[in-house]
């Protein structure tokens, strides 16, 4: 059985233009283009904002004003 030869190509290509039209077939390639189209923007914008996500700095937790534990570098000034 193998691979098809051109002339197998070729009846087929007539059958299908038979059946459908020349727009017909046209009009599904367009459709069939669009679709692709369609899919790759949507896995574009997934894409974006996955790394919009990962992007944002995380929260900086900051001391309050009456933290009562001296920080390192103050302690080693007193010492001196």
């Amino acid at each position: 059985m193998g691979s098809f030869s051109i002339w197998h190509w070729l009846i087929v290509l007539v059958i299908v233009l038979v059946l459908f039209g020349r727009g017909r077939v046209s009009e599904i390639m367009g459709d069939f283009g669009k679709g692709i189209k369609s899919f790759k923007e949507g896995m574009n914008e997934d894409e974006k904002k996955a790394a919009e996500k990962d992007s944002t700095p995380p929260a900086q937790i900051t001391s309050q004003q009456g933290d009562a534990s001296p920080a390192p570098s103050e302690t080693k000034n007193e010492q001196a």
